[in-house]
């Protein structure tokens, strides 16, 4: 009999994250970053982790409870540098390979990021948040004085966002430090942001991304430019008519491969591959024709600090790897210059992070539902994996995680609709539990095969979990993702049911008489139109959600933009919106709600639970209202450590009190 016992919503305090592996130029040293969480500061704690491929051994770089991230190295691979906040705001620090402490390299005021070295490694470019015509300052050593509150002037529709808060007038600039004498220069000006690429081989240019867009209330692209360090004249490179990102420069400098789209389909428009040909001049799109969501989509609520990394180039410039999502996995793929694609890797896993230098192997950062994550070597040409770490080895050895069983049936409209069913923990055949359905959010997402720690929590407090990737999900081609838009509670409703149908049909170990729903963000949504059009479920947890898209469109940060991509309803049609509302049919509702929100969600404003609640209340209905300070639509993935805990042990409660047999 194992002694190993389940899962519990505390055990974040005991799980440790890996993250943004950085190969060494010569192959051998592997860096990255594992992130734990501090239950007595009640704060994450990065710190930086060395693999030795030669000597097989393990390093811990960096110490402390601050967060040290960013980990890249110099060209010659003698240093490395990285971002640590452990002097205040966020600043680039260099480590030499043979010792000796950390030693910080930028003082401004505002703070440093994402450090690029140069091909010679004389320089070190950055970003730095600044407001126009504001130069880099050092950092100021005064004392701290109390801060009175001052009037928040607004003129624009992108006041707010979500992860930033209120615009503070700063945008992101690009800057460069000589690494030696510490003398700074500011490359980029102007009100918008700047996204820092890579520098050309020969050093003389970098890459980066901006919205030169007049009217940026209404512009929704990000071009990419070239800028000559010498006279620092720009030369764009993209059309002015999508979203571009993640540039690299290929080894011999000819080419620039990036990601992007031309928003063909809005948000839910496939990500795809396109070269630049610096010679010629001339942009192709090298995955036209592959429909693959080129990219990590998976969703989880464990790793921390995970990126989405620029296009590898193979070490002759022929091709470069990547990682894209299909059927509920991450994988790399390869692709030639010609757009010939193959797949390298065929896990039923989840590649979250991904390094390569000249050699014929690359280092990832791996997960699985039954496993958190790893460092591993990669072979590139077989596509077989070795481990490089065992970061939660120890913990492992003490619980017992439950691996989900695929599954597959017919949705609406006979489409063919994939997801996972997870037993409970103490299942034993021939009797009967409860069963959780789990619906995401997005919707352009995808459930994944990766670690998620509430399944495994409520997998291990007895219940039976499911989970789908319904239409509107990423993984599955242009036309699945796209088919949500202009049908939210039409066929995507249908395909959720029809997978508790198949549920129930298939696994006799369901008790059809205990079921519960519940989702985060549209799967908020999702689970509040449920609760308003079926009483087939005894208990559900709406979480960050969505109950009424006509006040959506003047609260959420992309709310006015928003009805019209996805809803594809004028701004002006308040009964299309009011239609599609789960707050029109709150007299429906008999199944007993918990509400799940944060107090500074801008993406999904807590008025909407405010709304749902006050309604469902008035009508003397089963329900709850949480509301979680200091949080925002994050809140379940990165938020306050305690309150993440304080959520699981939320939403475990509440089916404990409906859907346990007492």
């Amino acid at each position: 009999m194992s002694l190993k016992r389940g899962i519990q919503a505390k055990d974040l305090y005991e799980l440790k994250s890996v993250s943004d592996p950085n190969l060494s130029p010569d192959g051998n040293l592997v860096a990255f970053v594992q992130t734990t969480i501090s239950e007595t500061k009640n704060a994450y704690v990065s710190n930086l982790f060395v693999y030795n491929r030669q000597t097989k051994r393990l390093s811990q770089w960096t110490f402390g409870e601050d967060r040290n991230i960013s980990p890249r190295w110099s060209p010659d691979g003698t240093r490395l540098a990285f971002v640590s906040n452990r002097s205040g705001k966020n600043q680039i620090y260099i480590m030499d390979i043979s010792g000796g402490e950390a030693e910080k390299i930028t003082d401004v005021e505002n703070g440093a990021s994402n450090p690029v070295w140069s091909p010679d490694g004389s320089k070190i470019a950055f970003t730095v948040p600044l407001k126009p015509g504001e130069g880099l300052k050092t950092k100021e050593k005064q004392e701290d004085e109390e801060e009175k509150p001052v009037p928040f002037e607004v003129d624009r529709l992108k006041y707010k966002s979500d992860h930033g808060g209120f615009f503070n007038g700063k945008y992101d600039q690009i800057a460069v430090i000589d690494v030696e004498t510490r003398k700074m220069e500011l490359l980029t000006e102007g009100e918008t942001n700047h996204s820092l690429g890579g520098f050309l081989p020969d050093g003389s240019k970098i890459v980066f991304g901006a919205d030169y867009s007049s009217d940026k209330d209404f512009s929704f692209i990000e071009d990419l430019y070239l800028l000559d360090m010498k006279s620092k004249e720009k030369e764009k490179i993209t059309s002015g008519r999508g979203m571009f990102f993640n540039p690299s420069f290929s080894p011999d400098g000819r080419y620039i491969i990036f990601y992007g789209h031309e928003r063909e389909f809005q948000n839910a428009t496939l990500v795809k591959i396109w070269l630049y040909d610096i010679k010629e001049k001339t942009v192709t799109c090298l995955s036209e024709n592959w429909d693959l969501s080129v990219g990590d989509y998976a969703i989880g609520d464990f790793q921390q600090g995970v990126t989405m990394p620029a296009p590898l180039w193979s070490e002759m410039s022929e091709g470069m790897y990547f990682t894209a999502s299909k059927k509920g996995s991450t994988n790399i793929f390869y692709t030639d210059l010609s757009g010939n694609v193959k797949q390298v890797t065929n896990l039923d896993g989840h590649v979250y992070g991904l390094s390569k230098t000249e050699n014929h192997f690359a280092i990832a950062t791996i997960s699985w539902p039954d496993h958190p994550g790893d460092v591993y070597e990669v072979d590139l040409q077989t596509g077989t994996i070795q481990p490089l770490t065992e970061m939660n080895n120890d913990f492992l050895k003490t619980v017992q995680l439950v691996k989900p069983e695929p599954i597959q049936f017919q949705g609406a409209e006979g489409w063919t609709i994939h997801g996972w069913i997870m037993k409970p923990l103490q299942y034993k055949e021939g009797e009967k539990y409860p069963l959780i359905l789990e619906v995401h959010g997005g919707p352009h997402a995808m459930y994944a095969n990766t670690y998620f720690h509430e399944f495994q929590m409520l997998a291990a407090s007895g219940y039976a979990v499911l989970y789908t990737n319904p239409r509107g999900s990423h993984g599955y081609g242009q036309k699945f993702v796209n088919a949500v838009r202009g049908d939210y509670g039409g066929n995507d409703y249908k395909d959720v049911m029809a997978a508790v149908d198949y549920a129930l049909d298939t696994f006799d170990f369901i008790d059809e008489t205990r079921l519960g729903v519940t989702g985060g963000s549209y799967g908020g949504f999702m689970t509040n139109w449920i609760v308003s059009h079926t009483n087939r479920f005894k208990a559900a947890v709406t979480q960050r959600s969505i109950s009424n898209w006509v006040s959506f469109y003047g609260v959420s940060d992309i709310g006015y933009y928003f009805n019209e991509w996805q809803h594809l309803v004028e701004k002006n049609d308040v009964d299309a919106l009011w239609n599609i509302s789960p707050l029109a049919y709150v007299d429906k509702v008999e199944t007993p709600l918990l509400i799940l929100h944060s107090e500074k969600d801008y993406r999904c404003p807590i008025e909407q639970a405010e709304q749902l609640f006050i309604a469902l209340k008035h009508r003397k209905k089963k329900v709850k209202f949480i509301r979680f300070p200091e949080s925002n639509h994050e809140l379940s993935r990165s938020g306050k450590p305690n309150l993440r805990v304080a959520r699981l042990e939320y939403i475990k409660g509440w089916f404990d009190e409906f859907l346990h047999e007492r």
